[in-house]
C-alpha cells in the first residue's frame, strides 16, 4: 500500500481498482470551495462532483472534441502502450473527468503521466503556455468489492445523464458507456 498526502490523503491499496476525479483548474470559484470541515471525504466529493456536473463556471475546455479526444487517447495509452494500470470506465465532462480502472504502478506516477500530457496537449491545443490546466488534488477512492465496483462504473457512465446532457449513458460520446475509440476493459475486482 502506498500514501500520499495533499490536501486530501490519499490511500493505494495494492491490486485494488480505484475511482479518480480531477477538474479543470479554476473550475471552482474560490468563494464556491467546498468546506471540508466537518465532512466525510465522500460528501466532500457530491458537493464536488455536483457543483461541477453544472458547469455554472470556469473553464470548460473539454466541450471541445480536439480536447476530450487527446484526453481519451491518453487513457488508453496508459493502459495499452505503457501498461500502468487496467481501464474499466471513464467519463470526460466539460470541466472534469472520473476514470474506473486497477493500476499496475504507483497511483502518482500515473496520474502525473496522464495530467502532465493532457495538460501540454491541452494548452498547445488552446494555444497557451506555462498556465495551469487542471488542479493540483485529484479524489481517489480504493473499491472494496466487486458491488461497489459495479456501483462505481455505472456512476461514472451515468454521469452525462445526471447532468442533463443526454438521456441514455449510451449517447455521451465522451463516455465508456458509448464505446468510444476502443471498448471498456476489465470485470468486477475478486475480494
Amino acid at each position: 500500500m502506498s500514501f500520499h498526502l495533499r490536501r486530501l490523503p490519499h490511500w493505494y491499496p495494492s491490486g485494488k481498482a480505484l475511482f479518480l476525479t480531477w477538474h479543470l483548474h479554476g473550475s471552482i470559484p474560490q468563494h464556491r470551495r467546498c468546506p471540508l470541515q466537518g465532512l466525510t471525504s465522500g460528501k466532500a466529493f457530491v458537493w464536488l462532483d455536483r457543483l461541477l456536473d453544472r458547469a455554472e463556471t470556469g473553464p470548460q475546455y473539454l466541450r471541445n472534441p480536439e480536447l476530450a479526444a487527446a484526453v481519451v487517447r491518453a487513457l488508453y495509452f496508459g493502459q495499452e502502450q505503457l501498461n500502468y494500470y487496467q481501464l474499466h470506465a471513464w467519463v470526460v465532462m466539460a470541466n472534469h473527468v472520473h476514470v474506473l480502472l486497477t493500476p499496475k504502478v504507483d497511483p502518482a506516477r500515473l496520474m502525473k503521466s496522464i495530467k502532465g500530457f493532457t495538460a501540454r496537449e491541452g494548452n498547445r491545443i488552446l494555444g497557451r503556455t506555462g498556465e495551469p490546466f487542471w488542479e493540483r488534488e485529484t479524489y481517489d477512492h480504493w473499491v472494496r468489492d466487486g458491488e461497489e465496483w459495479t456501483r462505481i462504473k455505472a456512476y461514472i457512465e451515468k454521469n452525462p445523464v445526471k447532468a442533463g446532457l443526454v438521456e441514455r449513458p449510451e449517447d455521451y460520446s465522451w463516455s465508456s458507456a458509448a464505446g468510444t475509440g476502443v471498448e471498456p476493459v476489465g470485470k468486477p475486482v475478486e475480494v
